[in-house]
């Protein structure tokens, strides 16, 4: 399949006259459509600094535009489902079947959490240093090896994320993480996709808008967002 930007651009394109407003900040955009649905996604230390009209030709090789389609795809899928319940992936997930985890992108709540319960785990982010993490030269090589990755959907928007799922072995189980998920169905189609883990926010939520325009990030808009996760029909 072709990587999920530019295949979910392919199936349904960009209704620019469906977008009420693109709020860019520091650590995350967002996208308001004008029925209220909001949909975000990390920058990554990226800038980015697109309105709407920048969106008339949309070009997938530009991290920009990436970045605000992947919000985009964020607002316009996220809300179609219906969620069964508000959970987090540790607590849905019994990862001490596992035997060797992977984790890429560095969630360090989610770290602590596998911590406290003694489970191991090699933990790739190329955007932090920590001495958690191991080396960005062995990411494949453990990605091969792995029975259970906990991938970021950060690697949706930079272009990482069919390279690392393509990785896998047959008998890995993938579950994408963060607020930047497309929580669709199609997702599903990608290799080893087991559950899709992401974010959904009350209609018109002035306050994470407000928090994003003013450089927060994932801490600050955390009261305000609901953890869902989405499985396959």
């Amino acid at each position: 399949m072709q990587e999920p930007l530019e295949y979910f651009f392919e199936k349904s394109g960009i209704d620019i006259q469906n977008i009420k407003h693109i709020v860019c900040g520091e650590k995350y955009v967002a996208v308001v459509l004008k029925n209220g649905n909001l949909g975000v996604c990390a920058t990554l230390d990226n800038y980015v600094n697109i309105n709407v009209k920048d969106l008339r030709f949309p070009d997938l090789n530009n991290i920009q535009h990436r970045i605000v389609l992947n919000a985009y795809f964020n607002a316009a899928y996220n809300y179609d489902n219906q969620y069964d319940t508000t959970i987090d992936v540790f607590d849905k997930i019994d990862f001490k079947k596992y035997s060797k985890i992977v984790m890429i992108g560095f969630f360090r709540s989610l770290v602590e959490k596998f911590e406290n319960e003694k489970i191991n785990l090699k933990i790739f982010d190329k955007a932090v240093e920590d001495d958690k993490l191991t080396n960005m030269t062995e990411q494949l090589a453990e990605v091969a090896k792995t029975d259970a990755l906990i991938l970021s959907s950060t690697s949706v928007f930079n272009n990482t994320f069919l390279d690392i799922v393509n990785a896998t072995n047959d008998n890995c189980d993938i579950y994408t993480l963060g607020p930047s998920t497309i929580l669709n169905s199609e997702m599903f189609k990608y290799r080893n996709i087991k559950l899709l883990f992401g974010s959904v926010f009350e209609s018109n939520d002035v306050n994470t808008l407000k928090i994003i325009q003013n450089g927060g990030g994932t801490k600050q808009f955390l009261p305000f967002m609901n953890k869902v996760f989405l499985k396959p029909e």
